[in-house]
């Protein structure tokens, strides 16, 4: 049920039930001292009777004399009730309509007092009783003590607590119901942040990210919620971001060869052709369709890499084997340039085969496509505690230093000046070289200066991956 209470709400149950508690608690306690307060008066009145009984029963010549003393001392006093009884249980002083339950019975409940006084509770018509009995010996006859039981009756104090019971509960009531109110005043004024907090979430869409936090305006207490709910909004931005500009950039890049796949078809559509001119527009279609293949492929690998890409096959292996055999395939391409292609040092990798062969072609590629004819393209792999960097250098254009940040986003494409048009392609390798040096727990970083072009790869000794 609470389930369905606002956090307004719970407080405010909460807030009210213990201040019931509270308030409720002190007015049982007020009440429990109030009786006991009685009580002890209670007792010292009967105490100083038992006195002045005492001194009448031992002052007293005879039993006439003990019966006018008693009945001129006693008469007159208000819910003060006395019976005095010799050893034969005659009556010598009794008040005037009260009836005694007996001397010392067992049925009438007592509780231990002060030096030994007893006092007995009971009722009778109504009425609440509470006693003490006693002895006392006159001095006229040795022989004998007499029998007394001293009550007052307690209606006055029964009253006098009903009263205060009735003037507590309304009170208490009355306590619980402006706490429970201004339990829900602070409670909504506390929870005011969280509103405004909501009405700034409410206001953030896929059009407006700018909308923040009050950090500085809200409680402590939700300070560090607010301080994580803007750095989960400049997540969203930036991803948000970068979704819509792959979604631009995707779109130009197949634009392109859809275009070309439309026209070239529509062309050989408008009038009859010959066999090898249809044979020839239909490898230039595959041609392009490939392409666009592979750039699915890309993006799926991506997207992949981006929601944390396991390695397939985890393994170790010498990254200097593996880049020897890829630069054993590159030197056909190479020698077209007159490029020279070179590796040095080793090192074991913790990770992928396949994955890692990927990434060194796609940089190798750049490096072959974009080195200038005649120049070397160097592999310098530095083995280290830290783990294994693999660096791949060439001799090119400097690259503007605004790019060199930029060179691992998808589809970008670096200085016009360095383009190929006729080997240029979807602007995926070094974005997917990225994934993968990271999926292996690594880095990758890019420097040019002095028309040197290098990128560097660094991967742990252990990768801590998924």
């Amino acid at each position: 049920m609470l389930r369905a209470l606002s956090l307004t709400q719970r407080l405010t149950i909460f807030f009210t039930v213990l201040a019931a508690a509270v308030v409720f608690g002190l007015g049982w306690v007020f009440i429990q001292a109030t009786a006991r307060h009685f009580v002890d008066l209670d007792r010292g009145t009967l105490q100083d009777k038992q006195h002045l009984i005492e001194d009448i029963v031992r002052s007293a010549n005879s039993i006439e004399d003990t019966k006018w003393r008693l009945n001129e001392a006693l008469s007159h006093h208000h819910d003060l009730y006395v019976v005095v009884k010799d050893a034969r249980s005659d009556v010598l002083y009794q008040s005037r309509g009260f009836q005694s339950p007996g001397l010392l019975q067992p049925a009438i409940p007592s509780t231990a007092g002060e030096a030994g006084l007893r006092l007995r509770h009971w009722a009778s018509e109504g009425r609440e009783y509470r006693a003490i009995g006693f002895q006392v010996t006159p001095a006229y006859d040795k022989s004998g003590a007499l029998d007394v039981l001293a009550a007052i009756d307690t209606e006055h104090h029964e009253h006098f607590l009903a009263e205060l019971r009735r003037t507590l509960l309304l009170y208490a009531l009355l306590a619980v119901a402006v706490s429970g109110l201004l339990g829900w005043l602070a409670a909504h004024q506390g929870l005011a942040p969280l509103r405004a907090m909501r009405a700034r979430a409410a206001a953030v869409s896929g059009h407006q990210f700018n909308e923040r936090m009050p950090v500085a305006a809200v409680p402590i207490e939700m300070a560090d919620l607010a301080a994580e709910l803007n750095g989960m909004l400049d997540r969203l931005r930036d991803d948000y971001r970068r979704l819509a500009e792959f979604s631009s950039d995707l779109a130009h890049e197949l634009r392109t060869p859809i275009s070309n796949l439309l026209t070239q078809t529509q062309v050989a559509l408008s009038t009859k052709r010959d066999a090898p001119t249809y044979f020839n527009i239909l490898a230039s279609n595959a041609e392009e369709l490939e392409r666009m293949a592979r750039m699915v492929a890309d993006m799926l690998f991506l997207a992949k890499a981006e929601r944390g890409m396991p390695l397939p096959n985890r393994e170790r292996f010498s990254a200097a084997q593996e880049i020897q055999a890829l630069l054993d395939f590159y030197d056909a391409v190479a020698e077209e340039k007159g490029i020279r292609l070179s590796v040095t040092g080793d090192g074991e990798i913790d990770g992928d085969r396949l994955m890692f062969r990927r990434a060194v072609s796609n940089l190798l590629s750049n490096a072959v496509r974009h080195g200038d004819p005649g120049s070397p393209v160097t592999v310098v792999i530095v083995a280290s505690e830290a783990g294994v960097s693999i660096s791949v250098a060439n001799t090119s254009n400097d690259i503007d230093p605004t790019a060199l940040p930029r060179l691992f986003d998808r589809f970008f494409r670096g200085d016009p000046s360095r383009a190929h048009p006729a080997s240029e392609g979807a602007g995926l390798g070094l974005s997917i070289t990225k994934a993968i040096v990271e999926a292996h727990g690594g880095d990758i970083a890019a420097t040019s200066r002095d028309r040197m072009v290098q990128m560097v790869m660094r991967f742990p000794r252990s990768a801590d991956v998924a």
